[in-house]
């Protein structure tokens, strides 16, 4: 182990951005912990971006072009609504 930021819990994924080097994890507590990478064994925390109670399953599809790239959060169903996939767009 060479880093253990605290992050988001109930996590099922984790997603490296190479454009950026950043880090996201996005849990079921409602958030996204978003870090910045500065070398290969130290992690700045950049974010804590709002999502849904247990959303925790994500996908991210970076097409290393920098303002492209999407992450994509599967919300699951509530009684009050269905279920839904947010997308968010990286920005600097």
């Amino acid at each position: 182990m060479v880093a253990a930021p605290p992050a988001v819990q109930d996590a099922d994924d984790l997603y490296y951005d190479a454009a950026r080097k950043r880090v996201y994890i996005p849990g079921g507590e409602g958030y996204i912990s978003v870090f910045s990478q500065d070398d290969a064994d130290h992690y700045k925390f950049l974010a804590k971006v709002p999502s849904a109670i247990g959303a925790r399953t994500a996908g991210y599809f970076g097409k290393g072009k920098k303002g492209f790239d999407r992450f994509y959060l599967a919300v699951p169903a509530r009684a009050d609504h269905a279920a839904e996939v947010w997308i968010y767009t990286l920005q600097e």
